[in-house]
C-alpha cells in the first residue's frame, strides 16, 4: 500500500504534505494521523523546508473529517487533544503552512485546513462543520472567532451545512481561489511570495498575528516590538534597502 501521507519538499524550500487515501476520501483515519504527525515533524526538522502545504489527493475531497467507522469500532468519547496533529496547537511548528483545499473539508477536514496559516481553495471545494448532523462536537473551531463574524460561526455550527469555497472566501476563511486542479499550483505560487521576503521578518510578522490574537491591545504591541528585535537587527535588515538602492533582487541569509 502506499504512503498515506506523501512528503515533498523542492529545492525551493516548499514542502508539500498530501493525504493519500482519496477511496477514503482522505479521512483523518490512524494510519493517516500517524503520517501526519510524522510529516509534520520531518518538515519542522527539515532545514531545507521553509514553508509547507498541505493538500489531498484526488479531485473529491481535501479530508473528508474523522474516521467515523473507527469512532464506533473505539466507542470514542472525548477525542484526546493530541489525537488529531494539529499545526500550531498540539504540533510545534515554527514555520509558516498553507492549506491548498482541492475539495471537500468537512469536520476534521476544515479543522486542519483551519489550523495552517493560509488557505487556497478551488471552486468546486466546499467547506463544512458537520459535527452536529452525528452527534458529535467541534471544539477545536474556536479560534474561528479571530476569523469571520460571530453570526457567521454561529450559523456554520449551528446547522452544519456546507459552504461553497466562494462563501469561504468571501468572508474571510480562504485567501485565494482558483480553478478545479490548480489548487496545489497556485498554493505553491503563494508560497513563494511569502519567501520572497526575508525569512526574520517574515517569522515575527507571523507570531505577531498570532500573539494579537490573544492578547489586548497594548500587550500586542508590546510584544510584537519584542518579536521583530531580532529581525531588526539582522543582516537582513541592511541588506534589504541596500538592495532596494542598488535597485537588484535582495539575498537573504535568514541572520
Amino acid at each position: 500500500m502506499s504512503e498515506a501521507v506523501i512528503y515533498d519538499c523542492n529545492d525551493e524550500g516548499i514542502a508539500v504534505l498530501t493525504i493519500n487515501r482519496p477511496d477514503q476520501r482522505n479521512c483523518l483515519s490512524r494510519e493517516v494521523r500517524e503520517a501526519l504527525r510524522a510529516a509534520w515533524a520531518r518538515f519542522e526538522n527539515d532545514d531545507g523546508a521553509r514553508i509547507a502545504i498541505l493538500t489531498g489527493s484526488g479531485d473529491k475531497a481535501f479530508c473528508a473529517g474523522g474516521d467515523l467507522k473507527e469512532m464506533v469500532e473505539t466507542g470514542l468519547k472525548t477525542p484526546p487533544r493530541d489525537m488529531f496533529p494539529m499545526p500550531y496547537e498540539n504540533l510545534r511548528l515554527t514555520k509558516p503552512t498553507i492549506a491548498a483545499v482541492n475539495g471537500a473539508a468537512f469536520a476534521g477536514g476544515w479543522m486542519i485546513a483551519q489550523a495552517c496559516d493560509l488557505c487556497v481553495a478551488s471552486n468546486n471545494a466546499q467547506f463544512g462543520i458537520t459535527e452536529v448532523r452525528v452527534g458529535r462536537g467541534s471544539p477545536w473551531s474556536a479560534p474561528l472567532i479571530h476569523m469571520i463574524p460571530q453570526r457567521i460561526y454561529m450559523e456554520i455550527v449551528l446547522t452544519g451545512k456546507p459552504i461553497s469555497a466562494a462563501r469561504a472566501y468571501e468572508i474571510g476563511l480562504v485567501n485565494r481561489l482558483c480553478e478545479p486542479g490548480e489548487a496545489l499550483a497556485t498554493a505553491t505560487e503563494l508560497a513563494r511570495e511569502v519567501l520572497s521576503g526575508a525569512p526574520l521578518s517574515v517569522a515575527a510578522a507571523r507570531e505577531t498575528v498570532m500573539l494579537s490574537t490573544e492578547m489586548g491591545r497594548s500587550a500586542a504591541l508590546d510584544a510584537a516590538y519584542a518579536v521583530h528585535e531580532k529581525a531588526y537587527n539582522s543582516e537582513d535588515a541592511q541588506e534589504g534597502p541596500r538592495a532596494f538602492a542598488e535597485k537588484r533582487k535582495p539575498q537573504w541569509t535568514g541572520r
